[in-house]
């Protein structure tokens, strides 16, 4: 495949919004970056896919669109169709010039293990609106094969770490809603796996408290003291001392919220952000190497507490931001699934035994025609 223009749209675990991004691309190297952008949901669009994420516990059949879910995946067509449209006129952007657009989705459930993972958005109807081929539905053949599904942005994250010559090995973390991690050492297979919960928790115990849909800057946890025997008790789950890969529904764990101690604000705040760095910290014994650097991008890259927690408990590698080693940390995975878009088209693999545990390196996905 020669170089392409391809376009990714992400909505993340966090319910914040949509990112989008442009980039040009072979499948294999990152040949240049192009603009990126961002439409946040309204708190109602926010409040339907948070109804759609508890409704969809029930499914068994990843067709299945009752109840609110047609209404939040009629949402979600609808607000990555305008953030596409706004995009492509404010950056004056010829549609013809685009040759895919990675379309995600919303993940609303997530369980391997049953060969179940959803993601809602009418891809066919986004392509006829848009005027533009879009792939989606990354996952699905992953889980039918036995994959974990998840995370799908190793082979993005390794392109972008071969391109800055850095001395390996290297983690490049995630903190969404969900954090997850991919070791990149050189030419070796990348490694990766969900670390355990990301700024879930944090928006939604903030949320559940304030009506705060995040903890700015993580301002709130500055203020707070961290109960880690509450820590402690979170991080016995069996899930932490399985090696890579493995993955998480967004949910699963949520009971860490339902049993947090009364307590103010600010310890809620500072207890999950120090649980979400002790996680991270988890999964290094089960890496080939101790990474020397940490490069963080993801929403969590923000909260300044968090950040400092990480510095903490991955010492003495380093621990950077994303924007510090010049991506765009705020729209990598928009990227990625410009990406994954990419890839798609040709049927290059996108998931691989050491990322997703699926029997051999996979394509995934499907193309919609407009």
């Amino acid at each position: 495949m020669g170089l392409i223009r391809a376009v990714g749209m992400m909505s993340g675990t966090s319910l914040d919004g949509v990112d989008i991004a442009l980039i040009e691309t072979d499948g294999h190297a990152i040949r240049q970056f192009g603009p990126t952008g961002y439409r946040p949901y309204t708190d109602a669009e926010r409040a339907v896919l948070r109804q759609a994420l508890a409704e969809a516990v029930a499914l068994t059949d990843r067709t299945s669109r009752l109840g609110i879910l047609a209404q939040a995946e009629a949402l979600v067509t609808r607000t990555h169709a305008e953030t596409a449209e706004k995009f492509i006129a404010d950056n004056a952007i010829d549609p013809r010039d685009i040759a895919v657009v990675g379309f995600h989705g919303q993940t609303v459930l997530h369980r391997p293990r049953e060969r179940l993972t959803v993601q809602i958005g009418d891809a066919a109807a986004l392509a006829r609106r848009l005027g533009i081929r879009v792939a989606a539905d990354f996952r699905a053949d992953d889980v039918a094969a036995g994959g974990q599904g998840a995370p799908l942005v190793p082979v993005y994250h390794c392109a972008l770490v071969a391109a800055l010559e850095a001395q390996a090995p290297v983690a490049v973390l995630n903190l969404g809603g969900v954090a997850n991690v991919t070791y990149c050492d050189g030419d070796a297979a990348p490694v990766a796996c969900d670390t355990g919960p990301g700024n879930a928790l944090i928006d939604d115990f903030l949320c559940a408290r304030t009506g705060q849909a995040y903890d700015d800057g993580g301002a709130m946890a500055a203020r707070g003291t961290v109960h880690r025997d509450f820590v402690a008790r979170v991080l016995e789950n069996p899930f932490f001392d399985l090696p890579p890969p493995k993955s998480l529904d967004r949910n699963a764990f949520a009971h860490a919220n339902l049993s947090l101690p009364e307590m103010p604000v600010p310890d809620g705040c500072a207890t999950l952000a120090f649980l979400t760095a002790a996680a991270v910290a988890r999964v290094v014994p089960h890496l080939p190497r101790a990474p020397a650097r940490w490069i963080v991008a993801g929403g969590g890259a923000r909260n300044r507490t968090l950040m400092k927690f990480l510095a903490e408990q991955l010492s003495p590698a380093t621990v950077e931001t994303a924007d510090g080693v010049g991506w765009a940390g705020d729209a990598l995975e928009a990227q990625a699934f410009a990406h994954l878009a990419a890839r798609t088209l040709e049927r290059l693999p996108i998931t691989f035994p050491t990322t997703t545990g699926v029997p051999r390196p996979m394509p995934g996905g499907f193309v919609a025609d407009p």
